[in-house]
């Protein structure tokens, strides 16, 4: 299965097939996302530092941040779907495994399902314990002489 040969091959279709692969592809992913949030996060402080620092003749105090609030809620919103992003990564590589993990334990349930209902047709007759003499005596005096606890098991057997 290389490039050479298949005209439909697709590297990530190996990665999809392997749960481990597809952890380590996900945390890759993520890793770059990560960097890439470190730099968005130093844009949007920089971003809002000049923007709230630019003030026009006729200006009053808040009229600066007033401007720059709009765009600071975009870079906010860019960075609140980038840690969204990343988190959905790492729950999706943990579904991933799950998913493997399930369907080898459907496989094992379905087997014993069906074990078990064997048993439920073909119940095994059970065989009675052969009853001994003394068993059958004092099955008869099932009253008040019997031992009452295990401690007056021994005085009935002296």
């Amino acid at each position: 299965m290389n490039s050479n040969n298949d005209p439909n091959y697709s590297p990530l279709r190996d990665v999809a097939q392997n749960p481990e692969a597809t952890a380590r592809y996900l945390a890759d992913v993520q890793r770059v996302l990560l960097d890439i949030g470190k730099n968005l996060e130093t844009l949007a402080h920089e971003t809002r530092v000049h923007l709230r620092d630019t003030h026009v003749e006729g200006d009053r105090w808040y009229h600066a941040r007033l401007r720059a609030m709009p765009v600071e809620k975009a870079l906010g919103n860019v960075l609140k779907n980038l840690n969204n992003l990343t988190e959905g990564l790492e729950k999706s590589a943990y579904k991933r495994r799950a998913h493997d993990e399930a369907v080898l334990n459907t496989a094992k349930g379905r087997k014993e399902k069906e074990l078990e209902r064997q048993r439920k047709k073909n119940p095994q007759a059970l065989r009675a314990a052969p009853n001994s003499p003394q068993q059958g005596a004092q099955s008869q005096n099932l009253g008040y002489g019997g031992p009452a606890s295990i401690y007056d098991m021994g005085r009935e057997s002296a």
